[in-house]
């Protein structure tokens, strides 16, 4: 068995070298945990809009993990900014292979994968380097619910 947690920071030094990761990126990784988030998301606590994937016991025994992302909270009218965030970009997520436009609770979209070690820095980056071109869509319907 791989060691998730070297995994996650493997991961974390690869999203932090991505051309599009700047100073207003930031990560949280609690080790086999971690959220992907702009500075102004509202997530210092991380109880805000970010994206997650995480791979406790539960995913090591179901062999399959999610990558989702969540508007929690903290999250400015959490339920106007994922109802005006799905108007924007849930045509895109639903385009994705795997992706569901979910918007109950906090929860906006998610992607469950199968729990394979080979290559999996480099799926859990793909993904990760995917859902952050919601970026701008992110922006925008803050902007309408601030």
């Amino acid at each position: 068995m791989k060691d998730v947690k070297s995994v996650f920071r493997n991961l974390e030094k690869k999203l932090r070298q991505a051309p599009w990761f700047e100073d207003d990126w930031e990560i949280y990784n609690r080790g086999v945990y971690l959220q992907l988030y702009k500075s102004d998301w509202h997530n210092h606590n991380q109880g805000g809009i970010h994206f997650e994937t995480y791979i406790e016991q539960p995913q090591i025994q179901q062999k399959a993990f999610p990558i989702c992302m969540h508007a929690e909270e903290d999250c400015p009218e959490q339920s106007a900014f994922i109802e005006r965030f799905l108007e924007i970009e849930g045509d895109r997520i639903r385009r994705w292979k795997g992706y569901q436009a979910i918007g109950e609770g906090y929860s906006i979209c998610q992607r469950t994968l199968p729990l394979n070690f080979k290559n999996l820095e480099q799926r859990l980056y793909d993904e990760l380097c995917q859902l952050r071109q919601l970026e701008n869509g992110v922006a925008q319907a803050l902007c309408v619910v601030q």
